[in-house]
């Protein structure tokens, strides 16, 4: 009975201890980051070094045998394919004008809404502005193609009403890659719009006044005030923008599953083949590993920029 009764004494004892340790205001913080850095460990740390490893292996799950080990040169035959470095040449055509464009347009519509608060249906013309970007890719590929077919989509009905022959948007080589950045843009433009709302909200309305009441012009109050004030979250929305559309797949495989011919196919497309169509993961590993490297690339830079903006204000 002594020792039951000395265990139940350790054991509440030490349960009190525990909880007082809980209650400690300096260990709180560390407590509410646990789960965090728990899930951040097993959902990203760990698939990212298994990818990272088996990037340096020879492995095909349709071979039949363990993987083998061959250093770089998953690494070497990447950067040897010319199929590689075509698909990843068109993506970087298609990031930078599709960012290009939207973000164009984006700081346009941008400018146009913030100056007409009091304007009627402001509200609904907005909300009607943010409707493509909350639908799925595939949703808006599959409802582009029915618009781009040749035989009854509307786009094609409306070039016939004009007088001219059906046109092949995504069986012609020279235009399906253009008819597919046009679905991206009017997919993504709103979010540009958005980030340039937030970054005219951040503009402080004294100095708008002060400039006004100086009789400054329109562009050097844009220049001086407006994208003094707001040009970190424009190039924040630029920065996510980049990293996105350097992943787009989906919408690509909906469209023209990376046709006609590769006039359409993006380095996403080529890496969802090898992995999930040829099961070839060592390959996709080493590949996967590169594209993440120069998502990283894109980052640093916009974070450099935004630096040395700093710096000098």
């Amino acid at each position: 009975m002594a020792e039951v009764a000395q265990s139940r004494y350790i054991v509440e004892h030490r349960g009190l201890r525990l909880f007082a340790l809980l209650g400690d205001r300096r260990f709180l913080p560390a407590l509410l980051l646990v789960p965090v850095l728990a899930f951040f460990l097993i959902w990203n740390t760990i698939p990212l070094l298994w990818l990272l490893g088996l990037s340096f292996h020879n492995y095909s799950l349709t071979s039949g045998q363990d993987p083998r080990f061959i250093d770089i040169g998953n690494y070497i035959d990447i950067f040897n394919n010319a199929d590689v470095w075509a698909d990843l040449s068109r993506t970087l055509i298609f990031v930078f004008s599709g960012v290009g464009l939207e973000t164009l347009l984006g700081v346009l519509l941008g400018f146009l809404f913030w100056g007409s608060a009091r304007l009627p249906g402001r509200r609904l013309a907005l909300t009607l502005l943010f409707a493509p970007m909350v639908l799925t890719p595939v949703a808006t590929g599959s409802f582009f193609r029915l618009i781009y077919d040749p035989t009854f989509g509307v786009l094609n009905a409306i070039v016939r009403a004009f007088g001219f022959g059906p046109v092949d948007f995504l069986g012609n080589a020279k235009i399906a890659f253009w008819a597919v950045l046009a679905v991206d843009v009017w997919m993504w433009t709103p979010f540009m719009v958005l980030m340039t709302l937030a970054a005219l909200a951040s503009v402080p309305k004294a100095e708008l006044e002060a400039a006004e009441v100086d009789r400054l012009p329109w562009s050097q109050r844009i220049r001086l005030i407006v994208l003094h004030h707001g040009k970190f979250i424009l190039m924040l929305g630029m920065l996510l923008r980049t990293i996105d559309s350097f992943k787009t797949m989906d919408l690509v495989m909906s469209m023209t599953k990376g046709g006609p011919g590769s006039s359409t196919k993006l380095i996403a497309l080529t890496l969802n083949r090898q992995a999930f169509d040829s099961f070839n993961l060592g390959w996709s590993s080493a590949l996967a590993v590169v594209l993440l490297l120069i998502s990283i690339a894109f980052t640093a830079t916009f974070i450099y920029v935004l630096n040395q903006r700093r710096k000098r204000l």
